[in-house]
C-alpha cells in the first residue's frame, strides 16, 4: 500500500485560484471500457493540463483531493481509475483491495484509457502526466505511447511498468525520487535514468535522502520541506517545457 486510507494530499505553495468545478465522470474507452475519472477545473487557469496516474488503490479519495490541489494551482485536472474492465466503477475507497486487479492490468489497457481520458481536459494548453507508485511508472510509460504529452512527472514510480516504451519515450521525464524507498531500489531508478540519457532523452532525476516510499502525504510532518520542494519542481518542470 503506498498510502494509508486516511492520508490526504500536501497542498501547493503556489495557488492561483479556487476550484471552479469538480466532481466525478464515467469516461468509455475506444474499445468499449467504461471507466471512472474525476475532473477538477482552475477558477485561474495557468494555460496547462495534467492527466493524474494513481497508486494501486486507483481512483482513492487522496486523488480526487489531489485533483482539486492541482486546479487550485491552476491547472485543468482529471484522475483516471485503472479497474474498469476488472472492478466496474464503484468506488475505491478504504474497502476496495487493488492488489487482485493490479495483477489482471495490462499496459496497453491503460495507455487506451489515458487517450480516451485526454478529450475530458479539453483544449486547455499541453497536458502532462502526473503519477505515484504504480501511476508514477505508468507516467513515464505514457511519454512513450505517442499521446503528445508536453511531459510526464513520478514520484517513486516503477521503472518496470515503463518496459517495452523506454526507447519510444519523446516527452521530458521528471523523477521524483524517496531516498529511502523500499518498493524500488535506487539502482534501478540510476539504470532508468542512464538509459534515458543515453539515447538522448531529456530525464531529470531528484532524490529526497532519506525520505520514505510515499512521503508526498500531508499526514507526514517530518517531509512536508520535502513536499514543498516537489510541488516547486513540478510547477517548474511544467513551465519549463510547456
Amino acid at each position: 500500500m503506498c498510502h494509508s486510507n486516511d492520508s490526504r494530499p500536501p497542498a501547493s505553495p503556489v495557488v492561483t485560484g479556487e476550484v471552479a468545478e469538480h466532481g466525478p465522470l464515467e469516461i468509455t474507452a475506444a474499445d468499449g471500457n467504461r471507466f471512472s475519472a474525476y475532473r477538477a477545473t482552475p477558477s485561474v487557469p495557468n494555460g496547462r493540463s495534467l492527466l493524474l496516474l494513481p497508486d494501486v488503490r486507483g481512483l482513492h479519495p487522496f486523488y480526487r483531493d489531489l485533483a482539486q490541489r492541482f486546479a487550485e494551482a491552476g491547472f485543468h485536472t482529471l484522475a483516471m481509475d485503472y479497474y474498469g474492465r476488472t472492478a466496474g466503477t464503484g468506488p475505491r475507497d478504504g474497502e476496495f483491495d487493488g492488489l487482485p486487479h493490479l495483477d489482471l492490468l495490462d499496459p496497453a489497457h491503460v495507455e487506451t484509457d489515458a487517450a480516451a481520458a485526454l478529450p475530458a481536459l479539453g483544449d486547455a494548453g499541453p497536458v502532462y502526466s502526473l503519477g505515484f507508485c504504480l501511476g508514477g511508472g505508468y507516467s513515464w510509460r505514457l511519454a512513450g505511447a505517442g499521446l503528445g504529452l508536453a511531459g510526464a512527472v513520478g514520484f517513486y514510480g516503477s521503472p518496470v511498468f515503463v518496459g517495452d516504451r523506454t526507447a519510444d519515450i519523446t516527452a521530458p521525464v521528471l523523477m521524483l525520487l524517496a531516498g529511502d524507498d523500499v518498493a524500488t531500489p535506487q539502482k534501478d531508478f540510476d539504470a532508468f535514468a542512464a538509459i534515458l540519457e543515453a539515447a538522448g532523452k531529456d530525464v531529470r532525476m531528484h532524490v529526497y535522502d532519506g525520505a520514505p516510499h510515499s512521503f508526498f502525504d500531508r499526514e507526514h510532518a517530518e517531509w512536508q520541506d520535502a513536499c514543498a520542494d516537489a510541488w516547486r519542481r513540478v510547477l517548474d518542470f511544467t513551465a519549463a517545457t510547456a
